[in-house]
């Protein structure tokens, strides 16, 4: 993709809306939806990338409940042409088809390479990436399985809802403190992950979510690694201008 001038791209992540509550990330998702009416201006592309909600399920024919500002907006923007593209979080595994059927919008489920300007991007939410965390991998497998996700959905939304948004906040290999603790360049997982790529094949930049942290991170002198932090303490997010990735705050 060539970025027309003027335009740009933008990187966002960890919204988790619901959380610890509806009512307060209310003020949370104002600011969010602000910010993508501004940027659906010079915005070539949008890509999200992950747990914007706390917890999201899609039963046959019932979505969670709320998050109406939101859907409306990416509804609004998706429509005008400008194409955005989602990923799942750990909060959100269980997407399967509404946003692709409602909102025109692509999901996906591993990360992906994209090139923009002769730039190439890899790009995803980042959990289960990387050295260690065995055990959320293992409990990863369990939750995206068949088995599981069909034995859920057979229960009453209602009770779904509550259990998943108790494990959702209270369990700490699905929510982990950990996520927003600063390990130190020699130590971040998704750093090392990014080296052991480049190993194999060049990317000029790496783009993730999950740790909760702004983090831009050189990895050599043509490859960069940039988390994108949240929207729930930093409200950051990062923007490629077609030569240049920048992590910005939102104010």
């Amino acid at each position: 993709m060539q970025i027309p001038k003027g335009k740009k791209i933008y990187f966002a992540s960890d919204n988790h809306l619901g959380a610890p509550t509806k009512e307060a990330s209310f003020p949370r998702e104002k600011k969010f939806v602000a910010w993508l009416d501004e940027i659906k201006h010079d915005a070539a592309a949008i890509f999200l990338l992950g747990d914007l909600f706390d917890f999201w399920f899609e039963y046959k024919t019932v979505v969670p409940r709320g998050f109406t500002r939101t859907l409306g907006k990416l509804a609004e923007i998706s429509d005008s042409g400008i194409p955005i593209h989602y990923f799942v979080g750990n909060h959100d595994l269980w997407m399967n088809g509404y946003f692709q059927e409602e909102l025109n919008i692509p999901v996906y489920h591993k990360p992906q390479e994209f090139t923009f300007n002769n730039k190439v991007f890899f790009v995803g939410h980042g959990d289960g990436l990387g050295p260690g965390d065995k055990s959320y991998k293992r409990l990863k497998r369990v939750l995206t399985s068949s088995i599981f996700k069909f034995v859920f959905k057979w229960g009453h939304p209602d009770i779904g809802m509550r259990i998943a948004q108790y494990f959702s906040i209270k369990n700490k290999l699905i929510s982990s403190d950990d996520d927003a603790t600063f390990l130190g360049e020699e130590n971040e997982w998704l750093a090392l992950y990014c080296k052991r790529k480049l190993e194999t094949k060049h990317h000029d930049f790496f783009v993730f979510g999950h740790r909760h942290l702004p983090l831009d991170i050189t990895l050599n002198e043509n490859s960069k690694y940039v988390n994108l932090g949240d929207w729930i303490q930093y409200f950051t997010y990062a923007v490629y201008n077609g030569e240049t990735l920048e992590l910005k705050e939102y104010k």
